[in-house]
């Protein structure tokens, strides 16, 4: 197996703009892939590591996740898994919140995490490196925007990440980190573990490096979309002449309208 591409490394593959296609290898010679936006990155990515598709994961069914995939799925001949969304007729499987799909070495819980859209759905990995492919739900120092469904059902989806182990991986599908941690100084002035992360964060980028994935101890640390419950994440809303309501689902919600017009 190509060195840069061990069994339970998730490899991100840049995509569109700043999508991120994860890439899992489940052999010497196969790899499962996320959300694949876009065909070609996949293509190019294959070619290069020598390797075939084994199958693909769906976490929701905005374009720039599924755009790929029926290209894919003729040109390689593989499964598709993905969400209960009927209108996804490329899939072959379809997974409910509490189901299993193992692939090779990987036995992923399916969580069904709405809010981003009503269908989506997030594949955990337990282990001894855990891996967390979240979509659009929760991102790295920030969250996704609630599309179809609304501020406490993305509330509640984001809760179910927070109880997994601290050093699962959070692989999200956008690079949206410097926007996101511009946002969580300015809710959480005096944070400086944020702060070092946003430098770090910086540097990263300016190498063209990608800032994920990171892990749910970093975002628990630093996500002010993880905070809710904390003073310091009110006492910044405050500061924005934004009441924080008295509940952790009211913060939450005051904190991504905020987001929202940022």
């Amino acid at each position: 197996m190509n060195a840069s591409l061990p069994l339970y490394e998730p490899v991100p593959i840049p995509a569109y703009s700043d999508n991120y296609i994860w890439a899992l290898a489940v052999s010497d010679e196969a790899v499962i892939v996320v959300d694949p936006g876009e065909a070609q990155p996949v293509r190019d990515f294959l070619l290069a590591q020598g390797q075939k598709l084994e199958a693909i994961l769906v976490t929701h069914h905005h374009f720039d996740h599924v755009g790929g995939v029926e290209n894919l799925k003729s040109e390689y001949g593989c499964l598709v898994h993905g969400p209960s969304n009927p209108q996804l007729d490329f899939l072959d499987r379809r997974y409910q919140d509490g189901d299993v799909l193992k692939i090779g070495p990987y036995s992923f819980d399916v969580l069904e995490v709405p809010g981003h859209t009503l269908d989506h759905i997030a594949f955990y990995c337990p282990g001894e490196q855990p891996l967390l492919l979240c979509g659009d739900t929760l991102f790295a120092g920030g969250c996704g925007r609630i599309f179809e469904g609304d501020a406490p059902m993305m509330h509640a989806s984001l809760s179910k990440f927070v109880a997994l182990p601290k050093n699962s991986l959070v692989c999200c599908a956008h690079e949206y980190t410097l926007s996101n941690l511009a946002f969580a100084r300015a809710a959480d002035p005096s944070n400086a573990a944020l702060k070092a992360r946003e430098t770090s964060a910086q540097k990263t980028r300016a190498n063209n490096n990608p800032t994920v994935p990171s892990t749910l101890a970093l975002e628990l640390e630093t996500n002010p979309f993880l905070r809710c419950s904390e003073q310091a994440i009110k006492n910044g809303l405050s500061a924005a002449g934004l009441a924080p309501g008295v509940s952790e689902v009211e913060t939450f919600t005051a904190l991504r309208a905020w987001k929202d017009s940022f």
